[in-house]
């Protein structure tokens, strides 16, 4: 017995630039919770008083080595940030895995600053779902004006 399979749907412009600005949002996003936790991690280096701990907090870290942390974290949001305004497959997936760790970081960091670690949990939450709602399939050449299939 043979399968068949229905023909896929040619893919419109609207496809493309939805999923083209999915990719823009995720890279803007990824480039603003990068440039913020620089922001953070450098406050935490030079031992700052905008930090304050909570007692009995299960989780204790030196602040100098959380700000280490951080810093590095977004150094490296930063540049995959880069790499995400050119639609790269390994931005994609490092900007999961950044925003991944970006949320644990912030997690783990709740008592010394809560506001901004939930504001910068959910930026990256965004981050994430933007990078794994868009399909590659669904990029195409932003100058291609012909469909894919009519070649």
């Amino acid at each position: 017995m043979t399968a068949t399979h229905a023909p896929r749907a040619r893919h419109s412009t609207t496809t493309y630039a939805w999923a083209a600005g999915l990719m823009t949002f995720a890279a803007v996003m990824l480039a603003l919770v990068g440039i913020l936790d620089i922001f953070r991690g450098i406050m935490g280096i030079a031992e700052d008083d905008v930090f304050l701990t909570t007692r009995n907090y299960v989780f204790q870290f030196d602040l100098t080595g959380w700000g280490w942390l951080h810093l590095a974290l977004g150094a490296v949001a930063v540049i995959v940030s880069i790499g995400l305004f050119q639609a790269a497959t390994w931005a994609r997936v490092v900007g999961v895995a950044i925003a991944g760790f970006v949320v644990i970081a912030n997690f783990l960091s709740l008592p010394y600053y809560p506001v901004w670690s939930v504001i910068m949990i959910a930026m990256s939450g965004f981050v994430i779902w933007a990078l794994c709602v868009a399909r590659k399939e669904d990029f195409g050449d932003p100058f291609d004006t012909v469909p894919r299939g009519d070649r």
